[in-house]
């Protein structure tokens, strides 16, 4: 992917042969949208919510009828293997269709008694919401943050990662086809460098962002000087922590799933994995060789499990990690290069005795390639989990649950996950601590971040 002063160009991460050119929006263009999203926001704030539900079931069903081919479109611009980015599609349906059957619950009036004859508290939408997305699950990121906001009467005005813009402009298609009311949704082709005047624009009422630390830095102070909400859901360096305990085979199977899945480009895959000393050469035996059975080539097959990296920038942040992690002392058990091959395709690759201070532990790694972490005990696996600036997600697997979920209350993360793969939910909160962001998307949490929670007091007639 590239821009020029009036063009971004995707690139197939495939065979890095050119896909599409877009123009970028002029301002005249933006503040069309804008405009449009803001009349968009005065009349859906005032729809009823049976009227809402009803819309957003019709761009749910939209998704799934055209499925294969809004999959085939993610394929072409970031790499996601076939079979993954159908999956991708089907749970945006599932989420919508989750907001629209639960959003009266979580948006109902709370009873909130006072010395008023009659007190309560209601949640009003706030208007248009500036969602700036990244390319890594081009839809499901959109998706997962518009469901309820949408659902609470507010709009959304989406800046995509420019390498996902035909991605974007899918979302935007499938909602007009969806018969959703003009400026329910709208899509910018727009440089990151209009985020900060987006954000300023009195039109927008607050802010959310899925994407990197620097970036989610650059959307919170443009935020605090407009006074504005926002979300922000950043990078991750998951620890993935095995007790002695562990059934090393599921243990085992998950691992490689969740590190490798979507090409090893997700924020909440398992990135660090910490493992017990006691059964430390077992673990990176069985992780090695299940990881060597990925089967990496043309995410178009339907077998092919592993694509390519994104971009070729991504593919050589990853390989500059690696080699880096491996000079300081870290062992190479796997792969270790890019692949000789079209494209932007790195080897799965395992690192093993990788150690705080190197950088595939210091840092996200965002691509396939997984740091094995010896730890002396249960104490100093938790000691090592937490020592990372980011905070999203955690994996702990043993077979006593109940001193898990005392060692969970102690990881520094927005989801703790017992024998199981972190993953996002429409029914649980997500987001994180710590670099990796602050506010929550999905469930009743997620729907009350872009609401006004408005107290309403009433006295007694006279």
């Amino acid at each position: 992917m590239g821009a020029t002063s009036t063009l971004i160009t995707t690139i197939d991460p495939a065979t890095a042969a050119v896909l599409e050119r877009f123009p970028l929006m002029d301002a005249a263009q933006i503040d069309r949208k804008l405009d449009a999203a803001a009349r968009g926001a005065r009349e859906w704030a005032t729809t009823p919510l049976d009227e809402r539900a009803s819309v957003v079931r019709a761009i749910a069903a939209r998704l799934r009828a055209e499925r294969d081919s809004l999959a085939a479109t993610a394929v072409r611009e970031m790499g996601k293997p076939i079979v993954q980015a159908r999956a991708e599609v089907e749970k945006c349906a599932w989420g919508m269709e989750y907001f629209a059957e639960h959003a009266v619950r979580m948006l109902a009036p709370q009873a909130a008694p006072s010395n008023a004859a009659r007190s309560y508290v209601a949640f009003r939408p706030l208007g248009v919401v500036l969602a700036i997305m990244p390319w890594n699950f081009p839809y499901w990121q959109v998706f997962r943050a518009a469901a309820p906001a949408l659902m609470a009467g507010n709009v959304i005005l989406l800046k995509h990662a420019a390498n996902t813009t035909r991605c974007a402009l899918e979302i935007e298609r499938i909602f007009r086809e969806a018969e959703a009311p003009e400026g329910v949704l709208g899509v910018l082709i727009a440089r990151g460098e209009e985020i900060d005047r987006l954000v300023g624009d009195p039109r927008i009422a607050a802010v959310t962002l899925t994407g990197s630390e620097r970036a989610g830095a650059a959307v919170a102070r443009a935020a605090g000087e407009s006074l504005k909400k926002c979300v922000l859901e950043l990078g991750g360096s998951d620890p993935f922590v095995v007790f002695p305990d562990a059934d090393l085979e599921h243990a085992t199977v998950t691992a490689v799933r969740s590190r490798f899945q979507n090409n090893g480009e997700s924020c909440i895959a398992a990135k660090r994995f910490i493992v017990d000393n006691a059964v430390y050469d077992e673990f990176l035996t069985r992780f090695a060789e299940r990881t060597k059975e990925q089967v990496v080539g043309n995410p178009m097959e339907e077998r092919v499990q592993l694509g390519p990296c994104a971009r070729a920038d991504l593919r050589t942040a990853v390989d500059e990690q690696v080699r880096a992690t491996l000079e300081s002392g870290a062992k190479l058990v796997l792969g270790g290069k890019p692949l000789a091959r079209n494209g932007f395709f790195y080897e799965p690759t395992v690192v093993a005795e990788v150690t705080p201070g190197m950088r595939m532990f210091d840092e996200e790694v965002f691509g396939p390639a997984a740091a094995v972490v010896r730890a002396k005990d249960r104490k100093h696996a938790l000691a090592l989990a937490n020592a990372s600036s980011f905070g999203l997600g955690a994996s702990l697997w043993t077979s006593d649950v109940e001193a898990a979920e005392k060692y969970g209350a102690r990881f520094e993360a927005g989801a703790v996950f017992i024998n199981g793969m972190v993953a996002s939910d429409p029914r649980l909160p997500f987001g994180g601590i710590k670099k990796s962001g602050y506010g929550r998307e999905l469930s009743t949490f997620g729907i009350h971040e872009f609401v006004n929670i408005q107290t309403v007091w009433i006295g007694a007639s006279s």
